[in-house]
This record gives structure tokens, sequence and C-alpha cells, in this order.
């Protein structure tokens, strides 16, 4: 893994408390799109690299739909959000949850009803 090429992403709740309160800070490959489980109805998110630059950004993005996931789509140096029920189609793409740590989706069953869901997350680290 190349550790140089590496990007922050930052999802935050700006309406928590006087700043806002971060949800997650995942250091991952650079990527389009980032799933996120478990996001409250507003969303900022900032792309930086490892020197702090920033890349791309997304303030107050809305809730578009009642689902556990979103997913974030880079385009230039902007952010969208759209809340989602994953599909095959997202297999391989990373899900930051809430506190940082980022895995790759591997699976995912949910209910004709939608409620109830299952999904499989894989999880890789490695410490120099």
């Amino acid at each position: 893994m190349d550790k140089n090429g590496l990007e922050y992403w930052e999802v935050w709740y700006p309406k928590a408390a006087a700043t806002g309160l971060l949800v997650g800070r995942g250091l991952i490959d650079p990527c389009p799109v980032l799933l996120v489980h478990a996001v409250p109805d507003v969303l900022t998110v900032k792309v930086s690299d490892q020197q702090g630059n920033q890349l791309a950004y997304g303030i107050d993005l809305p809730k578009t739909a009642d689902t556990p996931i979103c997913r974030l789509t880079r385009s230039g140096d902007s952010i969208q959000r759209v809340d989602i029920w994953p599909t095959e189609e997202d297999y391989g793409s990373p899900v930051l949850l809430p506190g940082g740590e980022v895995g790759i989706l591997k699976s995912r069953w949910n209910a004709d009803d939608q409620r109830a869901w299952c999904w499989q997350v894989e999880f890789f680290n490695e410490i120099d």
C-alpha cells in the first residue's frame, strides 16, 4: 500500500454543538465514491491530502431518503450525497463507519419491506 497517496475523508454533523460533531475521519486510497453508515440528516464533508490541502468539499448536504447508508460522490472539488440501499454495484466500495474505521462492502441483503438488513464489510489494517 502506498501510504503517501492516501486521502482523508472527514464527515461532520454540522448542527451539533458550537462547531459541529465529527462523525468519522478515514484515511483511504483516493476514490470517487465513499459509502457512510448511520449518518445524521445533514452532513458536511471534506476530502484532503495528507498535507492538509483541501481537495473536495460538500457543505450541509441534506438527507435524501430514510436509509442506513449514504453514498458520497466526489466530482472535481465538490461532494454530492444520496441516501441509498446498497446494491451489488456497490460491492467493493469503501464504507466509513462512525468513528472513522473504513472497510470494503463485500455483500448486503435487505428485506423487501426494508425493515431488516445485513451488510458484510471487510477490514484490513497494516502496522509499520
